[in-house]
């Protein structure tokens, strides 16, 4: 892990994702991009050219000067920051962004949302969430000396989650921390016996050349996906939940939803999605 990038709105939210992100920086001496996006709005761009120079000018100035305040906090003594400001709050450009300086992950900090308003208005992580194809790290709460002992990897195990799993076993690695495989069982139409989904978990660590401890399979029932994983990381003393993402937009994710946005809200711990 080389590159991090931390979008910033100087909240104390983006605040926690940026202590995160240091920590991680430390132990991989790894280089932290600091993305500010300015809030230009259409009224402004329309605005006569001399005029409407001067204000994006004002906004450029004001969001480089609180850049370089936060570049200079004690915790990120000793570290290569490079500051980024993009002039339109369009939340695709952070997955812009981290694939041309190719970065190895994004961390956010996010207050969460639920319910009808989660799923109407959403929150900006949401929006990365759904676009990036770089793995995202959500951070709700301030973690002093963020470590990382156990790491719950919730999936269905299919061939397409492999890739995903690899990028799992990078985080692992930098922690020296064990991954729970996690599979959730529940009362529907593709409920599935326990021995049925075992074989399942063990053919996908055969693919990743990988052995595991038989403590390390579980297989957690619950009534919905998103409350068993949830749950089962509760009861696993996760300190991190990782989990696949299709990204759904649009009509799409209107009808099936998004497991990952919705864990990403919910969980009081940190998250990390991964785009399949």
């Amino acid at each position: 892990m080389k590159k991090i990038i931390v979008p910033i709105d100087f909240s104390d939210h983006s605040q926690y994702a940026l202590k995160v992100a240091a920590d991680l920086a430390h132990k991989n001496n790894a280089e932290i991009y600091l993305l500010h996006m300015l809030e230009i709005t259409e009224n402004l761009i329309s605005r006569s050219e001399i005029a409407g120079g001067r204000e994006m000018l004002f906004f450029m100035r004001l969001g480089e000067k609180r850049l370089e305040e936060a570049m200079n906090q004690d915790f990120l003594e000793g570290l290569k920051i490079t500051p980024v400001i993009k002039h339109f709050k369009v939340f695709k450009e952070v997955s812009e962004v981290a694939e041309e300086v190719q970065a190895d992950l994004i961390i956010m900090g996010s207050r969460g949302a639920s319910g009808i308003k989660g799923a109407l208005v959403g929150s900006n992580t949401e929006k990365v969430v759904r676009h990036s194809t770089i793995p995202v790290l959500v951070i709700k709460k301030d973690m002093n000396n963020f470590s990382v002992k156990t790491i719950a990897f919730a999936s269905d195990f299919h061939e397409e989650s492999i890739p995903v799993f690899q990028k799992v076993k990078l985080l692992a690695t930098t922690f020296n921390a064990k991954i729970k495989l996690l599979y959730i069982n529940t009362p529907t139409s593709k409920f599935r016996s326990t021995p049925e989904i075992r074989e399942q978990m063990r053919a996908f660590l055969n693919k990743n050349k990988m052995s595991v401890h038989t403590d390390e399979i579980v297989v957690f029932n619950d009534y919905t996906i998103e409350d068993g994983i949830l749950n089962a990381a509760e009861y696993l003393q996760a300190d991190i939940i990782a989990i696949p993402t299709h990204g759904r937009k649009g009509l799409q994710k209107i009808l099936a939803g998004s497991i990952s946005e919705d864990i990403a809200n919910q969980a009081g711990i940190p998250v990390m999605t991964i785009k399949i």
